[in-house]
Parts: C-alpha cells; sequence; structure tokens
C-alpha cells in the first residue's frame, strides 16, 4: 500500500542545535533534513501522561516534534512509578501534566510544551483538536476513546490509538478522512463499546511495565511517519502484539458501509453504558459496611479480586471468590444463601458486575461496596497497603 502524502509542510531551515541534535535523523535515506523540518513544524496532541502517554511523550520530543500538547488532569501515583517512566517518585502527588511537562523540557529544550490540565469531554474536545495536526490516544477507558475518535472524525484529524492489557498491545491509526478513501476510525473496529466492568482498566487488571514502552515506542513511530510521509501507515490495520509469546501480526480494518456519519459528539459514558450502570448498581458505602459490621447481623463479605490482589491487602473477615470464578459459574456454589451478601473489589466495577451476575441468577440480597477496598481503605484503614 502506498505511503500516505506528509501530513505537515517543513519549516525553515534547522539551526546549527538542531543539526547537531537530530543528526542520526538526518543521515537516514529517504528522511533527511525536510522530514527533520516536518517534525519541527508539527503540533502533536498526547491525550494523557500515563502509561502509553509517558513514553509517547519522551519519544515525541527526543525526536524533535515542534509542539507538544499534553492534555491530563490526574496526579502522579506512586503505583504509575511502575510504568509512566516520565514521572519520577519526587513528583508523586503533583499534577502528571506538569511533570511530564518538565521531563520533555529536559529532556529536549528546543521543544514548545504546552498543557491543557482538565478532563477531556464533549465541551472541550473540538476546540482543543482543532490547534494541532495530529492526536495521539493514550487514554485507559473506552469512554475517553470514543470521545477522541469522534472529535478526531468531527474535527478532520488523523490520530494514532494504542491499547493495553497485561501483556498484550493493540495499535492503530484512525483517520475518517484519510487519502485515497482510506479512512477508518475507531468504530469501523469496535462499532459498539463492551459491557461496563467487561474489560478491566490497567488499575483493575495490571500490566507489564515494559509493555507500555514497545507499546508507545510504536505509537510514536506512527505519528512520525504520519507527519513526514515516510513509510507505510498503519492507517486500515491493527497491530497486535503480544509479549508473552513474543509475537507481533495485523489484521485488515475496513470501512464498515452500514455505520452512520460522525457529525457530532455524544455523552460518552451514557454511550458506554456507564451511567446506566451506576444508575442499577445496588451498592452500599463504606460507612454503612461498618455500621453492618458493628451491628452483629450476619452477612457474607465476599473479596471478588483475584488471588495477587489479595495478597496485597484484604477487609478482615472476608473470603476470597474471585470475579473468574463467578463467570465460571463455579463461585456461586461458595455463598451461602440464608444472609445478605457484601461484594468488594478494588474500586467498585467488578463487584458491581458480580452482584448484577447474582441477582439474574436468584439472589435478592446482594450488595457492592462503593469504591471498593480504594474507598474503605481511606474511610477506616488510611495505613493500609495501597496498589
Amino acid at each position: 500500500m502506498p505511503s500516505l502524502p506528509p501530513l505537515v509542510s517543513p519549516a525553515a531551515e534547522l539551526t546549527r542545535e538542531e543539526v547537531t541534535r537530530y543528526s542520526r535523523h538526518l543521515i537516514i535515506p529517504g528522511v533527511g533534513a525536510v522530514a527533520q523540518r516536518r517534525l519541527k513544524n508539527a503540533r502533536v496532541l498526547v491525550v494523557g501522561a500515563g502509561g502509553l502517554g509517558a513514553p509517547a511523550l519522551l519519544y515525541l520530543a527526543a525526536a524533535g516534534v515542534g509542539t507538544i500538547g499534553i492534555v491530563e488532569f490526574d496526579v502522579v501515583e506512586e503505583s504509575n512509578l511502575q510504568r509512566q517512566i516520565i514521572h519520577g517518585q519526587a513528583d508523586v502527588g503533583r499534577p502528571k501534566a506538569l511533570s511530564a511537562a518538565e521531563s520533555v523540557r529536559a529532556l529536549n529544550p528546543l521543544v514548545r510544551v504546552r498543557t491543557h490540565e482538565f478532563r477531556l469531554d464533549a465541551s472541550n474536545a473540538l476546540d482543543l483538536f482543532a490547534e494541532y495536526d495530529l492526536i495521539v490516544d493514550g487514554a485507559d477507558n473506552f469512554a475517553t476513546r470514543y470521545l477522541v475518535n469522534d472529535a478526531a472524525a468531527v474535527a478532520r484529524k488523523p490520530y494514532v490509538w494504542g491499547s493495553i492489557f497485561r501483556f498484550a498491545g493493540q495499535v492503530a491509526v484512525f483517520w475518517e478522512d484519510g487519502p485515497d478513501r482510506r479512512g477508518v476510525n475507531l468504530r469501523d473496529l469496535y462499532p459498539e463499546p463492551p459491557p461496563p466492568g467487561a474489560v478491566p482498566s490497567c488499575a483493575e487488571g495490571g500490566v507489564l511495565g515494559v509493555l507500555c514502552g514497545t507499546v508507545a515506542s510504536i505509537m510514536g513511530t506512527e505519528a512520525i511517519k504520519l507527519i513526514t510521509g515516510v513509510g507505510e501507515s498503519l492507517l486500515g490495520r491493527v497491530l497486535l502484539y503480544d509479549a508473552l509469546a513474543m509475537t507481533f501480526r495485523t489484521i485488515r480494518v475496513g470501512k464498515d458501509p452500514a455505520a452512520a456519519p460522525i457529525t457530532d459528539l455524544v455523552d460518552y459514558e451514557e454511550f458506554c453504558g456507564i451511567t446506566a450502570a451506576a444508575d442499577a448498581a445496588e451498592e452500599i458505602s463504606a460507612d454503612e459496611l461498618a455500621e453492618l459490621r458493628a451491628s452483629g447481623q450476619p452477612f457474607a463479605l465476599v473479596d471478588v479480586r483475584e488471588p495477587g490482589e489479595w495478597e496485597i491487602n484484604r477487609i478482615d473477615g472476608a473470603q476470597l471468590t474471585p470475579k473468574s470464578s463467578f463467570d465460571s459459574g463455579a463461585g456461586v456454589d461458595e455463598l451461602p444463601t440464608d444472609r445478605r451478601i457484601v461484594l468488594y473489589c478494588k474500586s467498585g466495577v467488578r463487584s458491581a458486575q458480580v452482584a448484577a451476575q447474582l441477582r439474574d441468577r436468584g439472589f435478592d440480597d446482594v450488595v457492592s461496596l462503593a469504591g471498593g477496598i480504594v474507598a474503605w481503605a481511606a474511610r477506616f484503614e488510611p495505613d493500609m497497603v495501597d496498589y
């Protein structure tokens, strides 16, 4: 498949300092000074400074992308440092956007860094995307991924998409208005989002730290290829990476002829079923659980996390019955039928899903701990080990 035309026009001539810094690019046949000048003129927005955004930001900065935007509202936590290499121990508690910007500037003072310290949503995405040539999507949830996809389509911008989970990663380029009728978007790959809780986040399911570097490096490579017009883009393909088997393969993605054109933005939490799931969940707060424990009433406290999480921390008196056992049906046999059942996981997502399964199976008095063990620890056991 032929290369795409360069996304960005070249900047003015490189300075002496730039020639020295980027010399290993300049001597690559087929790249050279013109491609480097395109990078200098490029404006790239990175969504998130987390597992994927962190390595991608560093490599884009090192490559000489002239303007880099960082949209991020979260703060650095110690558990981030296993994979989010743009942050250090001293950054714990600081805004990720500021920490990332400092690291980028320290790596390459020739790069202009812009920080956007807010949550990306339907009210601000289009105006923000209009300021950039290309989007790199490092989001870690489906609601934001669909938002980025739709905003990029409406704004007519290409974007590089990545996804990671445990030992596996995916990378693709989406561009609704791609040249030569090659345009595809995320909805051509995933027409509908998965049910809430069906795909755990990295915080819930875990991720191999070095996997982030591999996937983010590929995302950075695709961004550079789009900017410069060098090589064959992943547009129309999805790269699948299995770190355990150490295999790479690609699958083709074609335009869905039945898909409606994307013309505006929607409520993405509602689209992904997050709002409905929260409304439908029968929950108990940490305070209510404490009152239940103090009342002396019989109840079963069930931890639906995996054994590795159970070893890190747990609520006293709980029994471990992982969600995976409920998914297979075996876990139901471990539950009493003569008392209330209180389920918990890390944040409340998996336990709410198991509670819904149990209610469908005829369990009338089953609730999920809102906020999971994180909420319990914050309220009653602040010294509990976090993860």
